[in-house]
Formats: C-alpha cells, sequence, structure tokens
C-alpha cells in the first residue's frame, strides 16, 4: 500500500471512516478498478456505498460529461430551468416511470440521499397533517435528524446529541425470528388504545444495505402496501442504496408488483459518483408551495448529463437488468459454497441481486476478512448493527472476470482469517492451561494488519 500522507492526521477530524480501512492513497480508478499512488490495483466490491453501480468512469457518461463542459454549459442553477434538467426529466419519464404505470412528480431536494429523506418526511407530514413516521429496525435512513430518527443504529441515533422524536421503530421483515411484525402493526393501527399514534407514514428499504442486508420478502412487501393503503397511512421506498439496478430491476420494489407513494434516489442515480438526489411521489401528493422546501445545490447540472447518459445507455432495455441478474447468480453460488465451507464462522447468507452478504458470527472476524481481502487487493466493507456482516456491493457493470477475481481473493480472505482465528484460539489454549498470564497477540484487536 501507499504511504499515506501526514496531512490527513493533522488536519481532517477523527470523523473520517472508510480511510482507515483502506489505508492506501488512490490516485486512478477505471470500471471495477482502483489504483493507489504505488500503482498498487483493486478489485472493487464497494462501489462507492452504492454510488457507482456503472463502475468508475464509465466511457460512455464521462464523453457527456466532458462534452457539457466544454461548451461552458451552464453548471449550477438552484431551479432554474436548464436544458440538462429538461433533458434528464424527459428521459426519467419515458424510460423509467412511464414503462412502469407511475404518473408521478420529482423534486431535487439536495445534493445527498439524506436530503431526499427529509424532503419525503416533510411532504408525508405536510399532507397528512400527522407528525408520527414509522421505521423499522435495523433500518438506515441519513444522518440528519429527521433521517436519523427513522433509522435503527443505536450509535448512529447517538450521534444527534438530541432527542429523536416523532418516530416509531417497528420490527423488519424476520427480524430476531419476532413474531410478525405486521400482524403488529395492523392490531395496532386498529386499536385506539394500543399507544400508537396513526403515522403520516411509513418509511423502508426493501433491502436494508447498512442494517446487514436483510430482505424484506414478496408477501411481507404486499401485505404492508395493502395496510398502509387500508389506513391511508403513506409509504416511502428509500431506494437511495438499493436502486437503480442493485437488485436487478430499476427500483427494488418491482419485484413485488407495488407502487410507494414516495421514493427516494440519490447514489448511483447521477452514475458517475456525483451528488445527486431525487424525491418522487405521487402527482396529488405534490402540495408544495413555492420555495417551500429548497437547498442550494439542488440543480447541479452536471449531474443531470451523467444520470440521463446513464439512464439512456443501461435502461432502454432489459439487459443490463438482465446481466445484473446473472452476475448475481454467480455471487449467491461463490458466497454459498464460502460460508459452506467455514460454518464455525459464518452462520448465513443474504443478499438480492448485486448487494449480497455473508454473515458472519462476530463483527472481529468480519472485520479480519475485510483486512485479509484488502491486503490481497480486494475492497469489500461490513454492514450490520455489529459490523457483522461482510457486504458484497460491486458495480453492477463488473466485468465477468473481475467479479470472478474478486470473489477468489474473498474466498481466500476467508480461508486466511479463519486460520488466523483458529490459530490465536489454540495460543490462548495453550496459554491458559499453562496458568501464565494471557500473551497479547500481534494483530489480535480489529483494524491491526495481520500477515500470514
Amino acid at each position: 500500500m501507499s504511504t499515506v500522507s501526514p496531512i490527513f492526521e493533522h488536519l481532517e477530524s477523527e470523523v473520517r471512516g472508510y480511510c482507515r480501512s483502506f489505508p492506501t492513497t488512490f490516485t486512478h480508478a477505471t470500471g471495477a478498478r482502483m489504483k493507489d499512488a504505488d500503482g498498487v490495483e483493486y478489485i472493487d466490491f464497494f462501489a462507492g456505498a452504492g454510488a457507482l453501480n456503472y463502475g468508475h468512469n464509465r466511457p460512455e457518461l464521462k464523453k457527456a460529461l466532458l462534452e457539457y463542459l466544454a461548451e461552458d454549459r451552464v453548471i449550477h442553477t438552484l431551479d432554474m430551468h436548464t436544458e440538462a434538467k429538461a433533458a434528464f426529466l424527459e428521459t426519467f419519464e419515458e424510460v423509467v416511470l412511464k414503462p412502469r404505470g407511475m404518473d408521478m412528480k420529482a423534486m431535487f431536494p439536495g445534493p445527498t440521499g439524506t436530503n431526499a429523506v427529509e424532503a419525503a418526511l416533510k411532504l408525508a407530514r405536510k399532507v397528512t397533517g400527522r407528525p408520527n413516521v414509522v421505521g423499522f429496525t435495523n433500518g438506515f435512513h441519513g444522518m440528519t435528524l429527521g433521517s436519523l430518527a427513522v433509522t435503527g443504529n443505536a450509535g448512529k441515533r447517538a450521534g444527534a446529541g438530541i432527542p429523536l422524536s416523532h418516530a416509531t421503530a417497528l420490527p423488519f421483515d424476520g427480524y430476531e425470528g419476532s413474531v410478525d411484525s405486521l400482524d403488529l402493526f395492523e392490531a395496532m393501527l386498529d386499536d385506539g388504545s394500543s399507544g400508537l399514534d396513526k403515522p403520516a407514514a411509513v418509511i423502508l428499504e426493501t433491502v436494508q444495505a447498512e442494517g446487514g442486508v436483510n430482505v424484506a420478502s414478496v408477501e411481507w412487501l404486499k401485505r404492508l402496501r395493502a395496510i398502509t393503503e387500508k389506513h391511508g397511512v403513506l409509504l416511502i421506498a428509500d431506494d437511495i442504496q438499493v436502486g437503480c439496478g442493485r437488485t436487478g430491476a430499476f427500483f427494488s420494489f418491482e419485484r413485488a408488483g407495488i407502487q410507494p407513494d414516495i421514493i427516494t434516489l440519490s447514489k448511483s442515480l447521477s452514475g458517475f459518483g456525483l451528488p445527486f438526489a431525487l424525491t418522487i411521489f405521487r402527482r396529488d401528493l405534490d402540495v408544495w408551495s413555492p420555495g417551500e422546501h429548497n437547498g442550494t445545490f439542488r440543480g447541479f447540472n452536471l449531474a443531470m448529463v451523467t444520470a440521463r447518459a446513464a439512464l439512456e445507455h443501461f435502461w432502454r432495455d432489459d439487459s443490463f437488468a438482465k446481466e445484473t441478474r446473472e452476475k448475481a447468480e454467480l455471487a449467491a453460488e461463490r458466497i454459498a459454497t464460502i460460508a459452506n465451507r467455514h460454518e464455525r464462522f459464518v452462520h448465513e447468507t443474504r443478499g438480492l441481486g448485486l448487494i449480497q452478504g455473508l454473515a458472519c458470527t462476530s463483527g472481529d472476524f468480519a472485520d479480519l476478512v475485510t483486512e485479509q481481502a484488502f491486503q490481497r487487493g480486494l475492497i469489500i466493507e461490513t454492514a450490520g448493527a455489529d459490523g457483522d456482516v461482510v457486504k458484497l456491493l460491486p458495480p453492477l457493470a463488473i466485468p465477468r472476470e473481475d467479479l470472478e477475481k474478486g470473489l477468489d481473493i474473498l474466498e481466500a480472505a476467508f480461508d486466511a482469517a479463519a486460520r488466523k482465528m483458529r490459530a490465536d484460539d489454540e495460543d490462548e489454549a495453550s496459554t491458559s492451561g499453562s496458568g501464565m498470564d494471557p500473551v497479547v497477540h500481534a494483530g489480535a484487536d480489529r483494524g491491526d494488519k495481520m500477515e500470514l
């Protein structure tokens, strides 16, 4: 790995995170590969936390961006009319909305996913006049206050520094083997003494990404939609990480044949890693007054240019989605093999499309796997409340040979991590049996580098 400049430690806040998992200085990236300052190549199974579904520097998108810049076209306009915005909206309606029978309006709330969620929550409360919103265990919706209120992770919630209110958490599908959460939800809605204030909306990820790659069943999603419709509760689908083709279809909820009332998109919407977010909703829900919700960078035309190019190139027909599903089958087969080989350390595989995970017995083991993977040239991260799920999130457009090579590295990383854990267990047992004080082994702490 390359030498890391001391400027980061000197000047950048301790809040920085991913750079600690991948301690090198990246300089170039194309497709599914990244290169550091020493010329070392890495296969990317992280894809900008899902912001790079089409890979790094996709040529068709880069060409559209460079042509736009070369002509001195307008870049920043807040919400003024531009040709770039018109072209994006026309293509979005033609390629995404109309084929799915979706008659919706769109708003540009700001540059990131949490902006889209905040706009969705505010709109739901404005439309219904009700403040409460239901979220689900292990859900993640962003790091601003409204988004945090409907997020499950205790560590992220604690960062708010104030009480997070007007939100109720219910068990997600299959949560801890609990009773059917929708039985509970419907009973509470029907019972005036349940203590659950009728919510403005329910917000969910149909596949919980940061929460541990938890996949809601089609039956559960259909029933949730029916319950919300029956009780006049809006359904918000957060497709920020698992939309734009991540699960095989453009929207993650398409497999259930349902249509949410409000949908949030970001991450791979621009297609190029540029900041871009969109909140779309049923036409009759458009009760905003001009300027009632806004943001300085809601008119980032460069993102609209690459977003349109991505829609044109990848979503005019079903071929890209078909390729994604084929790669997903390969990935699922390979991670099942890894899980079977390491039953002591892996208790489950999960996923849909090209978001898949291996649920490990501990966060320590999962961290060791990702560390060993990085040493071998693979960038991959963890998810879940305890960081115990090794999460595959490669670009959807990853060449098959890169996908296979990355899976080979992942398998080797699991093998190495298992050897290390077994060796540490044997050393500990030996030390305990001798009556000597336990020895602290080099590399035993999470985050330290191991040598095999």
